[in-house]
């Protein structure tokens, strides 16, 4: 079977060839990259030569890349377009997946090679970047058990290979609870609150499951629009607590046991490499450090944040009770939110969404880059796709120099996770005089076009594509050598400073001039409409960042402490949401068994990062905000410093020559208005 995986592309930019890539050729094609990833290991343990940085360290960072682009290729679809089939594949092949990557950091012969250029690399006259990568190798041998003896290498291949697996089924849970549920309604009196559009939405989701009436899901964009408006409590609890519920329902995509099981492998293989817990494995290479550091960052805020939280939630159970609800429940909070919110700022959700047409938003994403980081964007249609929906574009500067390739893929369907996320298909790397640029995507769940409507998106939607599209930057910009320091190869608690300072460009009216415009009139949104913008831009702070807050800390009490105590799941996330509980508990529902951003993503002990970036982004956007958010010189300080750099240095170091200044935490509590 000729296989298109295993082949050169001879595509545009070699680009994936979805075409003519098909489910059964995954797994040969993982089976042939493993077996031509270990030639070349191969080569490298058999070199007679005495171990150099090019012919040890250069020669490892650049092997197996034919079995890392069938990897990106492969997970990508199993996040965005998945099938049982793919499912099938990811679960038979993550244990030869993992057992290659032991096979690698527990090989004593190239273990040996690199710690010997190691023990030599201050005579070696080596670039920062050189010396960054041949620091990370060297860390990420002992990081994975190279100093263990035979008996603890065996057992950590044991519980690397039953992590793999677990992590994909808590997934692949989450994903089929996701779709089990639907909330069929066929009586239009049971509508009152709720949007056209999103009624609209709902008949056409009925119309393709071949039913009358309306159906809404738990798909975000259907079920928040459906929290924020609809009149009818008890479909709103109904609604909320099969949302709550996944996973959590002692079926067979039950995740209670799953979750005991990571956390204690996690544990275990802590210990075994000689750390104290997972967070203290993990936290060694994060700018935090310590779990302890990132406890008291997230007490600090707590301590600031939950006043504020306290009395936002007192103004909504006010306003609530005006409707004879005396006890507000988490069904409540959103319904609640927006009325407090109208009623504060004037300001709906609905007035909003047609002045952001996603297509409209789009464009002013592309002007905002060009503005800031003279990038331009090309719809092109001789890029394959995997799905149909997709949107292809060809990245240049402004000279016309091609800087990478674009996927968006911007609405819900079958087969793909709930959030959004940006990945890659390919990285960028420096090779024989050739800068190989990178193919970077960005997968979204927004709001649907209908038959009358185009697709007009929240506010929320506007910020998450801009917080998506500054991660899209950071890869697409990347300007390294070596691909595992390009892009968003950074610390975990430095990578969403793109992402988030971005986010800043939403709230500022020559921004919006751009890009927010009536999809029927193409009228400029209105400058009152900015200033309510602006002025709620920090409703709800307290809340927002105490449900952050209690993210993180779940997330630490998973992972800081050994969890073999632990028997039932509910209860200790109880526990652990004590001190930032405002509503009361319901018992149907448990946050961990579907927390994929812990125990199915890169986010173990990783969590506070989003605060923690926070800090960063308000800090540096201040410097946009002192010279002009579009200003030049700033811009390129930071594409150069922050965005074209990647993991190549330190990020307080790069972040301190962007600033000028270590960050400091008072921009985000002014911007946050927890500064009294």
């Amino acid at each position: 079977m000729s296989n298109p995986l295993l082949k050169k592309f001879t595509t545009y930019n070699e680009t994936a060839p979805f075409s003519q890539i098909k489910t059964k050729h995954f797994k040969p094609a993982f089976i042939e990259g493993i077996k031509n990833a270990k030639a070349e290991i191969d080569a490298i343990t058999n070199n007679t030569n005495v171990p150099t940085f090019e012919n040890t360290i250069e020669a490892l960072e650049f092997s197996g890349q034919q079995l890392n682009r069938i990897s990106s290729i492969f997970f990508n679809l199993n996040s965005a377009e998945t099938t049982d089939d793919i499912q099938q594949i990811a679960q038979e092949i993550s244990p030869l997946l993992t057992e290659f990557s032991n096979d690698i950091t527990l090989n004593e012969v190239l273990f040996k090679r690199v710690k010997l250029v190691y023990q030599i690399k201050d005579d070696l006259n080596l670039t920062p970047e050189q010396d960054m990568l041949l620091t990370n190798k060297y860390k990420s041998f002992v990081r994975n058990g190279a100093n263990l003896n035979e008996d603890q290498k065996t057992e950590l291949r044991k519980i690397d290979t039953e992590l793999s697996k677990l992590k994909l089924k808590f997934g692949e849970n989450v994903l089929a609870e996701t779709h089990d549920f639907e909330l069929h309604l066929t009586n239009k009196s049971q509508l009152s609150g709720l949007p056209e559009g999103t009624i609209e939405a709902a008949e056409l989701t009925a119309k393709q499951k071949e039913k009358d009436g309306w159906v809404f899901t738990l798909d975000y964009p259907s079920y928040v629009p459906f929290m924020t408006y609809a009149d009818d409590r008890n479909l709103r609890k109904q609604l909320a607590i099969a949302f709550g519920a996944k996973a959590f329902r002692n079926n067979k995509n039950d995740n209670q046991q799953i979750v005991l099981d990571i956390a204690n492998l996690r544990y275990k293989r802590a210990n075994l490499l000689g750390y104290k817990s997972h967070a203290h494995f993990v936290l060694e290479e994060r700018m935090a450090e310590t779990p302890e550091n990132v406890i008291s960052f997230l007490n600090d805020l707590l301590v600031k944040a939950k006043p504020a939280a306290i009395e936002e939630f007192n103004k909504i159970e006010t306003l609530a009770k005006k409707d004879s609800i005396n006890h507000l429940e988490k069904w409540d909070s959103a319904y609640y939110s927006e009325k407090l919110k109208k009623e504060l700022f004037d300001l709906e959700e609905e007035k909003l969404k047609p002045y952001f047409k996603l297509e409209n938003v789009i464009e002013g994403v592309f002007q905002i880059s060009k503005k800031l980081y003279d990038l331009q964007f090309e719809e092109i249609t001789t890029i394959e796709k995997y799905h149909e929906e997709v949107k292809t574009y060809k990245v240049t500067d402004t000279s016309g120099n091609y800087v990478s390739i674009l996927y968006a893929d911007f609405f819900p369907r079958k087969g793909k996770r709930n959030g959004a996320w940006m990945t890659s298909f390919k990285n960028q790397w420096k090779k024989d005089n050739e800068n190989s640029r990178p193919h970077i995507s960005i997968v979204c769940n927004f709001t649907k076009p209908t038959k009358t409507k185009p697709s007009l998106l929240t506010f929320n939607e506007v910020t998450t594509l801009f917080h998506e599209f500054g991660h899209a930057l950071h890869g697409m910009l990347a300007n390294t050598t070596y691909p595992s320091l390009s892009g968003t190869s950074v610390f975990w608690d430095f990578v969403e400073l793109p992402s988030q300072i971005f986010e800043n460009w939403c709230y500022q009216k020559d921004a919006l001039n751009l890009f927010a415009k009536h999809y029927e009139t193409n009228e400029l949104i209105p400058m009152e409409l900015i200033d309510k913008i602006k002025k709620s831009s920090n409703f709800l702070e307290g809340m927002q960042t105490l449900r952050q807050l209690s993210f993180g800390i779940l997330d630490m009490d998973w992972h800081s402490k050994n969890p073999s105590e632990i028997k039932n799941v509910k209860t200790f996330e109880t526990a652990s949401f004590k001190n930032t509980q405002l509503f009361s508990d319901v018992k149907e529902n448990c946050m961990s068994t579907s927390f994929s951003h812990i125990f199915q993503g890169g986010y173990s002990s990783g969590y506070y990062s989003y605060k923690w970036a926070e800090v960063l982004d308000a800090d540096a956007f201040s410097l946009f905000l002192e010279k002009g958010i579009f200003d030049k010189e700033t811009a390129l300080k930071f594409k150069a410093n922050i965005l074209e750099k990647g993991g190549t240095v330190k990020p307080m170091d790069l972040y301190t020559k962007f600033r000028g200044q270590k960050p400091t935490n008072e921009a985000l509590l002014k911007r946050a208005g927890l500064l009294k």
